[in-house]
Formats: structure tokens, C-alpha cells, sequence
């Protein structure tokens, strides 16, 4: 139990949680602009074709039990210009930082393999001789392979 509330408190004290308090904070505020866009000014709108606002879409099922469907389109409506003003910000948060962070360095990795020049199989790019055609590829690395073979035998 006591590593949960370790592990707990290091989470809160983390920076990520103070800036996620604060998107919640700001969501919450933003949520009630979206809410008004959307009822005071689509619905009027939309109203205009279909007559009347989709908050007033109902279902009268049996004497005091009604189906509300309109009220669940506009919450659809709500999440829809939520989410695209949601994408439309962190795509443009995305743009900015990219502007601001110099680009890193790309470091070339040295390549490890290399092609065989008699058989054309990838061989390890160190290698003095082809494991599959056993051609000599570096007849100088070859000798002093030799050599260094001799000597360890010697010893």
C-alpha cells in the first residue's frame, strides 16, 4: 500500500498533471462557448431548413415517457465542432513547435553488411571472406587474418 501512494504521490507532482488541471479547466470553459455556438446559432440556423431546432425532436412513447432524440443529435453536434477545433488547435500547437525546435541532426548510421562481389549475398562488412562462395574479399585483411591465426596457434 505504501508503494501505491508512492508511486500516487509521484504522479501528482509530475508537471503533466498541472498542465492537464488546467486543459480540463479550459475545456470546461470552452464547452460552454461550443454549447452556445451551437444552440443559439446552428440549431436557429439549421431550424430554418428543417423547420424546427433539433432540441425540440422528441418521441412521445406512452403518456409522460418521451424519447428526446434532438437533444442527442445537438450533443452530437457539440462533439463534432469540439473535436475539430480540438484537431485544429493541436495541429497548429504541432506547426508552432515545429518552427521553434531546431531539427536534429540526422546522423548517417556506417553501415554493417555489405554485398558479396562474386555471389551477392549480404555479408558482414568486416569480413575478409564470403561464408557462402568462400571468395577472398580483401586479400590484405586476409593475410593478416592468417597471421594473427599463426600466432594465436603458436601460443
Amino acid at each position: 500500500m505504501k508503494q501505491f501512494f508512492k508511486e500516487f504521490k509521484a504522479f501528482i507532482n509530475r508537471g503533466n498533471v498541472m498542465d492537464m488541471a488546467v486543459g480540463i479547466i479550459i475545456g470546461g470553459a470552452f464547452t460552454s462557448i461550443v454549447s452556445s455556438l451551437v444552440d443559439d446559432i446552428i440549431n436557429p440556423f439549421l431550424g430554418i431548413f428543417g423547420g424546427m431546432n433539433f432540441d425540440q425532436f422528441a418521441w412521445n412513447i406512452t403518456g409522460d415517457v418521451t424519447l428526446n432524440y434532438g437533444k442527442f443529435i445537438t450533443a452530437v453536434i457539440h462533439f463534432l465542432i469540439m473535436a475539430l477545433v480540438v484537431f485544429l488547435i493541436v495541429k497548429a500547437l504541432n506547426r508552432a513547435t515545429a518552427k521553434f525546435v531546431p531539427a536534429e541532426d540526422k546522423k548517417e548510421e556506417a553501415p554493417t553488411s555489405r554485398l558479396c562481389p562474386m555471389c551477392k549475398t549480404e555479408i558482414a562488412i568486416d569480413a575478409c571472406r564470403c561464408p557462402h562462395c568462400t571468395s577472398i574479399l580483401d586479400a590484405a585483411a586476409m593475410h593478416e587474418l592468417e597471421a594473427e591465426l599463426r600466432e594465436n596457434a603458436s601460443l
